[in-house]
């Protein structure tokens, strides 16, 4: 297990968020502003490639692919090539993306101009999720100054490289976050989910075209990477973990937000209870649970505390680093109200293209409504995990699939994991025909 930090790490993403007016274009030049972009200019491309390869910076959306070999499966010979970036941060206690779109629309910018340089993209889109009201309103004035700044357009800076930028909002569907699914809404049609192989993006990807699909904060780590190093970037962190990564922290927290710290060398103890962090769990109550990474993934409890925010560390013991967002559950917390609310969300979020995926999160749902309203029957325990094998079958981690994307075995993680553990708690609410926590704590 990593020791904690002695130091404290730069903050790459959100060192501009201090100022109240980071946003403004004013601010983002005085604070080094596309200095990173005019470095990566008077590179070769396959040079900036390199240094993002160096930092090892995995992909901050949920799968942490490594950048660098994503972008090293664009086929060669290919004229025509798009850079996607994927802003639509649908998982739910999810909101360090949509803060760097509000907040430092200009590094979002920046990193997405090096990313197209470096991928020899010509033409590129920013997707972002729709009730991103001020953020799409903040982006889209950082875009208008970026091209009259020439930092975006033709031969920008007089380097010959030109890029055009398209900002598509989305829809509010939860699907369009899965890559696929985005580039099917960002051609006109319908969210589904398109099978993998031989639709990889990066071999076709948008209009048939290869195609690189990144998050929003992968694309704002660029700028740093290229200015300070890759090698830089790699030395924070720990093995595959590399530099900092902003972490959604929410629950039953005294302090809840987004925290930018070293990955690896921090704890999931460290965030939730370091005072200038998360400052502990509200009224000094114990952890009964918490969520490392988005609702998709499985559940931790107590001794996971002090385990580090290391992907591997963390894909070892089960779950997943994910989108980033970490939800704690104090001792007052209902679990099967808690892991019915994700079933809930996901049931509605269905796209409804794979049966497994659109009968058996209905199924789910309903079972779990009758047991948190008291009409359970003991044997619905048994029906959940059935139900679940049938959406992912052998209910292990990483999940076996069933559907085209990974939406269905997003399903059963929370119920598996509140069942196994608290499968007393379960058994309460059919025995007493009621839940036995006041409504307040739920």
């Amino acid at each position: 297990m990593s020791a904690p930090s002695t130091s404290s790490p730069p903050a790459i993403v959100t060192g501009r968020l201090g100022y109240p007016d980071s946003h403004t274009f004013e601010r983002f030049l005085a604070t080094g502003g596309y200095e990173g972009l005019r470095k990566a200019l008077r590179l070769h491309p396959e040079d900036v490639a390199a240094e993002v390869s160096a930092s090892n910076l995995l992909g901050r959306g949920g799968a942490g692919f490594e950048t660098g070999r994503k972008w090293s499966l664009l086929p060669a010979g290919k004229p025509v090539r798009y850079l996607v970036v994927n802003g639509d941060e649908s998982e739910p206690a999810t909101f360090k993306d949509h803060m760097l779109i509000e907040r430092d629309p200009h590094q979002l910018l920046e990193g997405i101009v090096i990313a197209a340089y470096a991928i020899g993209a010509a033409q590129a889109f920013l997707y972002i999720r729709g009730e991103f009201a001020l953020g799409l309103e903040r982006v889209e004035q950082a875009l208008e100054e970026a091209y009259a700044y020439g930092a975006v357009g033709r031969d920008i800076f007089g380097s010959g490289f030109s890029l055009d930028i398209v900002v598509h909002p989305g829809a509010g569907a939860y699907i369009c976050g899965e890559e696929t699914a985005l580039l099917e809404s960002l051609e006109g049609k319908r969210g589904f989910p398109r099978i993998k192989p031989p639709y990889f993006p990066a071999a076709i990807g948008l209009y048939g075209e290869p195609t690189i699909v990144n998050n929003v904060e992968t694309m704002s780590n660029l700028p740093w990477i290229v200015t300070h190093g890759g090698a830089a970037f790699a030395a924070l962190g720990q093995g595959r973990s590399t530099g900092t990564r902003i972490f959604a922290l929410s629950g039953h927290v005294r302090r809840p937000g987004n925290y930018e710290v070293e990955m690896a060398k921090t704890t999931f103890r460290e965030l939730i209870e370091a005072e200038h962090l998360g400052g502990g769990v509200r009224e000094g109550r114990a952890v009964k649970a918490f969520v490392p990474g988005g609702v998709s993934s499985p559940w931790f409890f107590p001794e996971q505390l002090d385990m580090p925010l290391d992907q591997d560390e963390v894909g070892k013991a089960g779950a997943m680093l994910g989108s980033g967002a970490i939800t704690v559950m104090d001792d007052t917390t209902c679990v099967v109200r808690a892991s019915w609310r994700i079933v809930k969300f996901f049931w509605r979020e269905s796209c409804g293209q794979c049966t497994p995926c659109r009968e058996g999160s209905g199924w789910l749902e309903k079972v779990m409504h009758r047991i948190e309203t008291g009409g359970g029957r003991e044997e619905d325990l048994d029906l959940l995990l059935d139900v679940a094998d049938n959406i992912s079958p052998g209910l292990s981690w990483p999940p076996a699939q069933t559907t085209i994307c990974v939406l269905g075995p997003s399903i059963p993680p929370s119920v598996c994991s509140a069942l196994s553990r608290y499968r007393d708690e379960f058994l309460t609410h059919v025995k007493e025909g009621r839940c036995p926590f006041p409504e307040e704590a739920r």
